[in-house]
C-alpha cells in the first residue's frame, strides 16, 4: 500500500497571506482541522495551519485573530512524503517527527494529499496504529 492509497486527495490549501478567518472557514467547509500553506509562486508546501495552531497562536495569544494570517499562525516544520511512499514509510515519518499529519507531494513537490492518524487507523493494522499513537503522543524530549 502506498501513500496515494490512504491519503485524502486534493486537500484545501491556502497561502501565507490568507486570513485566519478564511482558514477557519476552510476548516468548516472541508471538515478538516488542518490546511497546508503553499508558496503562491511555487505551489510547494511551506507550512500547515491546524485548529490547534489557531487556538494557541491566535486566540490564546490575546491578539485580534481577525487581523492575523496563515503565515502568522502556521507551523513551519512541514513533513512531506511522496505519493509513492510505502505505508510503513508514512507511519515511520509520523512517528519519527511526532506529527499527526503528513503532506503528500508529487514529483514537483506540489501538494496532492494529506495523511492523518485517522487515515492510518482506517488502513493499518491495530498494532501499527497503536504504536503510531503512542509515539506521536510522547512528550517532547526537548522541552
Amino acid at each position: 500500500m502506498k501513500a496515494r492509497d490512504v491519503m485524502t486527495p486534493d486537500p484545501a490549501c491556502c497561502s501565507p497571506d490568507t486570513s485566519i478567518v478564511d482558514v477557519t472557514q476552510m476548516f468548516v467547509e472541508h471538515d478538516t482541522g488542518a490546511i497546508p500553506v503553499v508558496d503562491p509562486a511555487t505551489r510547494r508546501p511551506i507550512g500547515i495551519v491546524t485548529d490547534r495552531d489557531v487556538a494557541t497562536r491566535a486566540v490564546a495569544s490575546g491578539q485580534d485573530a481577525r487581523k492575523l494570517t496563515a503565515g502568522d499562525c502556521m507551523t513551519t516544520s512541514v513533513i512531506t512524503v511522496s505519493r509513492d511512499a510505502d505505508f510503513d514509510e508514512c507511519v515511520d515519518a509520523m512517528e519519527a517527527n511526532q506529527v499527526r499529519r503528513l503532506i503528500v507531494v508529487d514529483d514537483q513537490d506540489h501538494v496532492v494529499g494529506i495523511i492523518s492518524q485517522a487515515d492510518i487507523a482506517l488502513h493499518g493494522r491495530k498494532k501499527k496504529t497503536g504504536d503510531l499513537l503512542q509515539e506521536v503522543s510522547k512528550p517532547d524530549q526537548a522541552s
